[in-house]
């Protein structure tokens, strides 16, 4: 039965190019959704007006 993992080290240009992917891979920041922060401000916005409305009546 035949391993279907292909070793990178097998070949000089394959090694390079795959050592080189993972140095991008790990050096890139990650991506921030900037949709969490609004909606944080939003979900607070609408708690403290809820309290407010409540404490009034």
């Amino acid at each position: 039965m035949s391993d279907q993992h292909i070793d990178p080290a097998g070949n000089t240009q394959q090694f390079r190019a795959f050592a080189e992917r993972s140095e991008q891979e790990s050096a890139a920041p990650p991506k921030r959704s900037a949709a969490l922060p609004i909606i944080a401000v939003v979900l607070a916005i609408a708690i403290v007006g809820v309290v407010a409305y409540l404490l009034l009546v």
